[in-house]
């Protein structure tokens, strides 16, 4: 299976990520930016609906397996490039011009969970899988366009308690204090998911146009805040 593929269901292009556990490196990140690439230019498709093909995870975030080593081998050139690169995909997401929805199929961890926040709806599987920042505990602090993105999708209230303490949410959860808009039986979530986008296709000029106005703040956040951040070479607190 590739890293990343899509498949046209009328008017909705469904993009499966078929790496594992989908954590963030150079090699996933620049497949799924080539993918959203080729559904933007080579097809009609009017709304976006990404799954992961894991048996339990959705997306697991940044692969510390291999950053790790990349800093602790002083690359910073290559540090600061991947996270100007994740930031690319956040931006890319955000702003992308189609109604997007994540079928959170599992575990949504870290950058998982702050790149869920980046799409206009999200579903989540009901049997299994947490909602998780666990940054608190890794000494890794949120960058200025994470933090906007999650403000975004999750009310200030529950944020402040996730960021803070790590805890890990349900879908039930998630779904009670609206940072979801349902919680599925698995075996009905990618149905539910499609059955939702195919339901409210837009004009893409319109929406990509809506979405640069909307989420103007979070974009200057992306672009202009995180640049002094990656730039000063510190990305862990440890």
């Amino acid at each position: 299976m590739a890293k990343v593929d899509y498949v046209l269901n009328d008017s909705t292009a469904l993009v499966t990520l078929g790496d594992g556990e989908n954590r963030f490196n150079p090699d996933f990140l620049n497949a799924v930016l080539t993918v959203l690439d080729r559904i933007e230019n080579e097809t009609e498709a009017a709304t976006l609906v990404v799954r992961s093909s894991h048996e339990k995870i959705f997306c697991n975030g940044i692969d510390l397996a291999w950053l790790t080593p990349v800093i602790q081998g002083q690359d910073m050139g290559t540090a600061k490039d991947f996270f100007y690169l994740l930031n690319r995909l956040l931006k890319r997401t955000l702003t992308y011009p189609m109604i997007t929805v994540a079928a959170i199929t599992g575990h949504s961890f870290a950058g998982g969970a702050i790149w869920s926040c980046a799409f206009d709806f999200r579903f989540m599987r009901s049997d299994r899988g947490f909602f998780c920042f666990p940054e608190v505990d890794l000494g890794i602090p949120f960058l200025p366009g994470m933090l906007a993105l999650l403000k975004k999708a999750i009310p200030m209230y529950k944020l402040e308690e996730m960021h803070h303490t790590g805890v890990r949410l349900t879908a039930e959860e998630c779904e009670r204090h609206h940072i979801i808009r349902k919680a599925c039986p698995m075996e009905t979530l990618l149905e539910e998911a499609m059955a939702f986008s195919q339901g409210i296709g837009k004009r893409r000029e319109i929406v990509r146009e809506m979405k640069a106005r909307l989420y103007r703040d979070i974009i200057h956040a992306l672009d202009v805040e995180d640049i002094p951040y990656i730039e000063s070479e510190r990305f862990n607190i440890a």
